[in-house]
């Protein structure tokens, strides 16, 4: 069983928003479930960055 998610709040500007909400739309998910997606993803790029500068 996958573990229960955690809820935050976070401030984002009106124009990134409506941009994320578009592509959540484009991509027939939710926008919590968009987030979630492109989050997880930048953390490994990141995660790969950092090592490969080490």
């Amino acid at each position: 069983m996958k573990p229960k998610k955690e809820k935050i709040s976070i401030t984002l500007d009106p124009e990134l928003k409506e941009e994320l909400h578009r592509m959540a739309e484009e991509e027939q998910r939710s926008l919590s479930q968009f987030i979630n997606i492109a989050l997880s993803e930048w953390v490994q790029n990141a995660k790969k960055n950092i090592r490969m500068k080490r």
